[in-house]
């Protein structure tokens, strides 16, 4: 097996390590497995449907907010932020936080993801409520990755 790591199989064409084809590679066959569902999860990879609603917390292990969505740059295809939930009780007073999504590591104890910020700091970054459209101003993401610190991809 042709290897550049540990348990990554070139052959296959796979870029991630320890995948196992189901299908063959560009078929749009179903898992065989899944009753005619297709697959949305592997080890290493996840639909988007099963990543919103998933849990943030704070490096304490606190409870921050969960994913509500992610935005992915139309360019480069990768995700730039992730737009937490944040605040509110039943749906009222929610707000919404972008942060970069680089900045979030999944942590499979917690079943959910990691950021190193607090929910002070959370608090006072740029948000929106939920039926504005903050990225509709060019600025918006430059705001964003002045606030967090780092230039983290722009839409």
């Amino acid at each position: 097996m042709p290897t550049d790591l540990p348990g990554r199989d070139l052959s296959q064409g796979s870029a991630a390590p320890n995948e196992r084809p189901l299908r063959e590679p560009g078929s749009m066959e179903l898992d065989p497995s899944g009753d005619g569902v297709a697959l949305d999860e592997t080890r290493r990879l996840i639909a988007s449907n099963k990543v919103e609603g998933t849990a943030v917390y704070d490096r304490k292990g606190e409870h921050l907010g969960s994913v509500y969505n992610f935005m992915v740059d139309k360019v480069s295809g990768q995700v730039a932020y992730a737009v937490l939930s944040f605040g509110g009780f039943l749906g009222f007073g929610e707000h919404y936080h972008p942060v970069p999504w680089k900045s979030l590591t999944y942590d499979v104890r917690l079943g959910g993801y990691v950021i190193d910020i607090d929910a002070d700091t959370l608090a006072g970054a740029p948000r929106h409520g939920p039926d504005e459209d903050p990225f509709a101003d060019p600025s918006y993401g430059g705001r964003l990755d002045d606030y967090y610190g780092g230039r983290a991809p722009t839409i």
